[in-house]
């Protein structure tokens, strides 16, 4: 029983640190990286469609990311959906082939990405205290029922803790690394 708690227990906050890298990703941090643009919407047969559904999105070098639509008439819509996406970002049309040139980031901007990424940082501990609080209620329920004793409730609230601390201090490192990121000129 407890080693189920603990396992569900690390699941969830693993796939809470996995959001956060995924979060980040999207963040731009002025090299060209295809995850900038996967997740802008594109109206395609009248459904919004993920860009990275519906062409091939490359980074032609640090500044310029190349996208290919497969099906060519898509060209004016992904324009449109990239220059609507809120990024910054001026698409250039080149025949069938999209070019998007990142713009170099000023201080202020890299300022405001660092203040958003601390926020999904913020998000994701929050995220593993709420799976430590779930557990830990869940361990004492089985005492409350009397599963389990007193020194094995210990025993698994110390464990769940001592989870909880390996993934927030995973958070903090992706965190350092990705304001590392920001802040490089």
């Amino acid at each position: 029983m407890i080693q189920d708690i603990k396992k569900d227990a690390e699941g969830r906050m693993r796939g809470a640190v996995e959001a956060l890298r995924q979060e980040l990703a999207r963040m731009r941090t002025g090299r060209a990286h295809p995850s900038l643009i996967e997740a802008v919407e594109v109206e395609y047969y009248g459904n919004a469609t993920p860009l990275k559904q519906v062409a091939n999105i490359t980074a032609e070098d640090a500044r310029t990311l190349s996208v290919t639509p497969w099906d060519k008439s898509l060209v004016p819509a992904i324009e449109k959906a990239i220059l609507n996406a809120g990024l910054g970002l001026n698409p250039v049309t080149a025949g069938t082939v999209i070019r998007v040139p990142l713009p170099p980031l000023t201080e202020e901007r890299r300022r405001e990405l660092v203040r958003l990424v601390r926020q999904e940082a913020e998000s994701a501990r929050v995220a593993i205290r709420n799976v430590r609080r779930d557990a830990m209620s869940r361990v004492k329920a089985l005492l409350k029922d009397k599963a389990i004793g007193e020194d094995e409730e210990r025993r698994a609230e110390h464990d769940i803790q001592a989870l909880t601390d390996k993934y927030i201090e995973q958070v903090d490192q992706v965190l350092a690394q990705k304001e590392q990121d920001l802040l490089a000129v």
